[in-house]
């Protein structure tokens, strides 16, 4: 049993607010964690199509099985329900009533926001990080975890990373996307998806993929909204103050999932992996998604950025806490030179008090401090608040 970091946070935000809401990529988990914590509330799903067409045509008389409470599980297939849930957890006014949960954040955002504003909190629950996974005492290097990802049935049901992604992106394009936009040819969004993979740690650049697919960047643009909204793909945003230089405002692409990523890279297996041009990047989504993870698994807001000027400076990523800015550096070799400390100098001078440490991750085993930065593995990560 893979005990999952959110629970703690799942548990004390059913204290407070009358319905939780735990959004997250399709097979992340949801479902199981939420059955596994509340065994007595009643689960209903609306991918069920019959219990989806009762809360369609009566959710008065869907909602009245429950009248303590329940877990309703992919509730983005009929989000209107939500209104007719705010007027229950008005009337009874008591914590802890509803579970939902959900697959698409776009199909929830506006019902949640007019439907339940105050009345839910709302958790995301990402596949498995390496801590989840040390407590089962399944620990691998850097090129199993970029190849096999980190989604719970691989580990859980030991089906082989090819067969799992190759049906997770089947099931995913012709059911989830059909269902989102109407598509005239899936083999076109396909297609944008090998392309978004071959992007992962870069600045999106609209034009580009516009011209490689033959469609419109506004096109381009939606489709990335799709993605975001079911959990593929995250941007990370640039941090920018007025530095008296030029900043980089566009976004970065990452994966919410690295396997995925590796896989629609077509790498056949670790030793094609090993020697892909692409494995630095895979790695960087890699650290930057465990430390996504770390902190959505504690509740906190992520705040997480990176940093490029005109002058090509560049930090990875940059952690918000207040104040204080922490930058850290992300490489994939095994071996640490001293060049590798010279962005983490730099965004230091550039804006003094507010960055009093800073980490540089290594794929390598030998960890120190190093003047004001921290040298570690990527098994470290916990140390980083």
């Amino acid at each position: 049993m893979f005990i999952r970091q959110l629970a703690h946070e799942l548990q004390d935000m059913m204290k407070y607010y009358p319905i939780v809401t735990l959004i997250g990529p399709r097979q992340s988990g949801k479902t199981t964690l939420v059955k596994e914590l509340y065994p007595n509330l009643p689960y209903v799903s609306l991918e069920n199509p019959d219990e989806k067409r009762l809360a369609s045509t009566d959710p008065v008389s869907f909602l009245a099985r429950f009248p303590n409470g329940a877990i309703i599980d992919e509730v983005q297939r009929y989000p209107e329900l939500l209104s007719y849930l705010q007027g229950i957890v008005d009337k009874q006014k008591q914590n802890g009533l509803f579970i939902l949960t959900g697959s698409h954040q776009l199909a929830l955002h506006g019902a949640i926001t007019q439907s339940l504003a105050g009345r839910t909190a709302i958790l995301k629950l990402l596949p498995f990080n390496m801590q989840e996974l040390s407590q089962n005492k399944v620990f691998y290097d850097i090129n199993d975890y970029l190849f096999q990802g980190m989604y719970p049935r691989c580990y859980q049901n030991d089906i082989p990373p090819t067969k799992f992604y190759r049906d997770y992106m089947q099931t995913y394009v012709e059911r989830d996307v059909r269902q989102m936009i109407q598509l005239k040819d899936l083999s076109l969004f396909q297609q944008f998806l090998h392309l978004c993979a071959g992007y992962v740690g870069q600045l999106i650049n609209l034009d580009s993929l516009s011209n490689a697919l033959g469609i419109s960047a506004t096109t381009v643009k939606h489709w990335i909204s799709i993605l975001e909204a079911s959990f593929i793909v995250f941007r990370l945003p640039p941090y920018y103050e007025n530095f008296g230089k030029r900043i980089i405002k566009s976004h970065k692409l990452y994966f919410y999932d690295v396997g995925l990523a590796t896989y629609l890279l077509d790498i056949k297996d670790k030793k094609d992996l090993a020697y892909s041009p692409m494995r630095g990047s895979l790695v960087e989504n890699f650290i930057i998604l465990e430390l996504l993870k770390n902190r959505l698994n504690q509740g906190i807001e992520p705040s997480m950025y990176f940093y490029r000027d005109n002058s090509q400076k560049e930090i990875d990523l940059i952690l918000k806490n207040g104040a204080q800015l922490i930058p850290i550096e992300i490489k994939s070799a095994q071996t640490f030179t001293t060049a590798f400390l010279q962005g983490l100098t730099y965004f230091k001078q550039l804006v003094g008090q507010r960055c009093k440490t800073g980490y540089l991750i290594y794929t390598g085993h030998q960890a120190q401090k190093l003047g004001d930065f921290h040298l570690i593995n990527f098994r470290q990560l916990g140390e980083i608040s």
